[in-house]
């Protein structure tokens, strides 16, 4: 399928997760994609590979530049880069709520706002936030990470009233958890690692945790132009786990 020949994209946190199956599954179906990532060395051609610090402006705009000058132009913007976070709201220091939240929130605002004279230029502009079921409902020891994620989604919202007409959409996917590093790390710090993993495939209606390809469709498919309607949404991929209340099963 190259439903996206022609088109250019960037994508940061790609090397990893989520990330790079976006980047990936962008390339396979046609678009001229760059990973924008701390740590871009493993990324593999058709992929371009740059290094950026979503926390420093400078690196960031000249990551986009670079980006836009080797592709041709910007089309397709996907705000994936985040980092994540344990603990109530007693468990963080400021110190710790600063750096997720400059990352999460402002890391999308520094790429966004590098991007946007790109975009303007697009006559298929798409910019796709990676948000998260936490922005969308409570989960236990999540206070951090839900803040920031449930700024990702008011951000989204306000980013695509702001320039619905300048023909740059913006909407967001809201993965449940998913099978990425990010949730094996966690897992393996637990002290009974299958115990810990079951209770969280239970979590979710589906039964499993969500993976990296289906949040990836789900990405493609807003940015591309079959979602040319689509704007300011925020489509779950969450195994059912926002809108379904399920019995429990017989004999649980």
């Amino acid at each position: 399928m190259t439903e996206l020949s022609g088109l250019r994209a960037v994508v940061t946190g790609g090397a990893s997760g989520i990330g790079l199956a976006s980047a990936r599954m962008l390339a396979t179906r046609g678009a001229a994609v760059a990973v924008l990532d701390l740590h871009p060395d493993d990324v593999c051609e058709p992929l371009l590979g740059l290094r950026a610090d979503l926390g420093d402006d400078a690196s960031v705009r000249l990551a986009v530049d670079a980006a836009a000058r080797q592709l041709g132009g910007l089309d397709i913007l996907v705000n994936n880069a985040g980092i994540g976070a344990v603990g109530t709201v007693e468990d963080n220091p400021d110190e710790e709520w600063h750096r997720v939240l400059d990352v999460n929130v402002l890391g999308m605002v520094r790429t966004t706002r590098a991007a946007l004279p790109y975009l303007r230029r697009s006559s298929h502009a798409a910019v796709v936030n990676t948000c998260s079921i936490a922005a969308t409902a409570g989960l236990p020891q999540r206070a951090l990470y839900s803040a920031s994620k449930g700024a990702v989604l008011s951000l989204t919202l306000a980013m695509a009233a702001d320039h619905v007409r300048e023909g740059i959409r913006v909407n967001c996917v809201n993965p449940g958890t998913a099978d990425t590093p990010w949730v094996t790390r966690l897992l393996n710090a637990a002290d009974d690692p299958e115990a810990e993993r079951a209770a969280l495939d239970a979590r979710q209606p589906l039964g499993r945790l969500v993976t990296a390809d289906e949040v990836a469709a789900a990405v493609v498919y807003l940015a591309s132009p079959a979602a040319a309607s689509a704007t300011g949404i925020a489509l779950a991929v969450d195994g059912g786990m926002q809108g379904l209340r399920l019995r429990p099963a017989v004999g649980a």
